[in-house]
């Protein structure tokens, strides 16, 4: 049957048959805490200590007594003595008593007796030994509390969490050096069409560079799996057939971008169909650029038949590769490209029974963002370098009218 001829899906209805298709199967290790940066949380983790474990000054200033402070003003000061100083990264053993102060700087160690610190702003100092406070502060004023951030017991991350710097931050401080993550899924690349050749090569006539196995690449390694070239493949079923199956045998997902003529795709579609069961689940979506997608889940793996054009390719990566991979990878929903609101600038036309995907340059104007559509080819690449994002154009809308709102994703 001709590959223009298939019965077409919507994104959602193809992940929904892919999830039903296949369980995830990746494993988990344990990875040094500097090396777990944008890695998958794969188990819960909790605070085994409190954060900070002791009481410290926000603020340079004095420890005090706040009720030695009530009342104080620059018209009628506090008198308090200053006696001594919190060294930094030592315990304060001397107590803060009524009437007196003590020297402190930020992160210091709150002295027993001491519930608050006057900002040294707020004081004047009369001589080395005694100080005038001008304002008032409340018990708890300018100090964090011990276990304030984080109590013993607290969840830090959750499984599914991409770990980012910050978290780093907090487990250093709570003496964790190693992390459980989620192994980086293998996904295998397989480029087809005779026309196509290695982007290190000079094309002949007729001939144009793999770009799509650079570009896919890319967006793998960037939401943490390990992509995998496996070359390129002739239009011919039997080194097609070959090729795809050592490559499905090594990796947990497939990924094959078919040439650019309609047998092309048909022999990509009938050799995915012969690499396992269930086979092929959905041959067509109902988008554009993307429709002659290939969706198959292969003796218990996924594998996908991409369009050749890369805008087409890149396109339906988003809509279902990316999602497959993070769930392979276990993420959390809120894991998502950010998607934003614009008005169109300019008339978007879309035919009626598939939603329509156009790239788009955004631009902020009478504090409004808005949305500048990119009208080219789904074979020129150069068209996402330009682009800020894709915007939906519903399904059925029948287009947008210049000023619409539509939801954009950012690339």
């Amino acid at each position: 049957m001709s590959a223009e001829l298939f019965r077409v899906v919507t994104p959602m209805d193809a992940l929904l048959r892919i999830f039903e298709a296949f369980q995830p199967n990746v494993g988990q290790e344990r990875v040094p805490l500097e090396d777990s940066l944008s890695r998958i949380v794969a188990v819960p983790i909790y605070a085994s200590e409190q954060s900070p474990s002791f009481s410290r000054s926000a603020m340079d200033g004095f420890a005090v007594s706040g009720a030695d402070t009530y009342g104080a003003s620059d018209g009628l000061p506090s008198y308090l003595l200053v006696q001594g100083e919190v060294q930094m990264g030592r315990s304060a053993v001397k107590p803060v008593t009524s009437g007196t102060a003590q020297r402190i700087h930020t992160g210091g160690m709150i002295p027993p007796g001491a519930d608050a610190v006057v900002m040294v702003e707020h004081t004047q100092t009369i001589d080395e030994q005694a100080i005038e406070v001008t304002r008032p502060v409340a018990p708890g004023e300018n100090v964090i509390q011990a276990g304030e951030d984080l109590a013993v017991g607290d969840l830090i991350l959750s499984a599914g969490k991409r770990v980012r710097p910050q978290d780093i931050g907090v487990l250093a401080a709570l003496g964790i050096h190693e992390v459980v993550v989620m192994q980086r899924p293998i996904i295998g690349l397989l480029a087809t069409g005779d026309e196509i050749v290695d982007r290190t090569s000079k094309p002949a006539p007729g001939q144009v560079r793999d770009v799509n196995t650079s570009v896919l690449s890319g967006f793998m390694k960037e939401i943490g799996a390990l992509p995998k070239s496996y070359g390129i493949a002739p239009d011919d079923r039997s080194a097609l057939m070959r090729m795809a199956s050592k490559a499905l045998s090594t990796c947990d997902m497939l990924v094959i971008t078919a040439g650019s003529s309609v047998s092309t795709r048909d022999l990509t579609a009938d050799v995915i169909g012969d690499l396992g069961m269930p086979g092929v689940l959905a041959h067509g979506l109902t988008v554009k650029p993307g429709k002659p997608t290939i969706v198959a889940v292969c003796n218990g793996k996924p594998v996908f038949g991409l369009p050749g054009n890369p805008v087409s390719a890149i396109v339906v990566y988003g809509l279902l590769v990316r999602p497959t991979i993070c769930n392979l990878l276990g993420f959390s929903e809120e894991d998502t490209r950010p998607r934003i609101r614009a008005r169109l600038r300019r008339n978007v036309a879309s035919q009626s029974g598939r939603m329509d995907y156009v790239p788009v340059i955004l631009h902020e104007h009478d504090e409004e963002l808005w949305a500048e559509p990119i009208f080219g080819k789904s074979n020129l690449i150069y068209t996402l370098v330009r682009a800020s994002g894709l915007a939906t154009i519903p399904m059925d809308a029948g287009g947008k009218p210049e000023g619409d709102l539509v939801d954009v994703e950012l690339l």
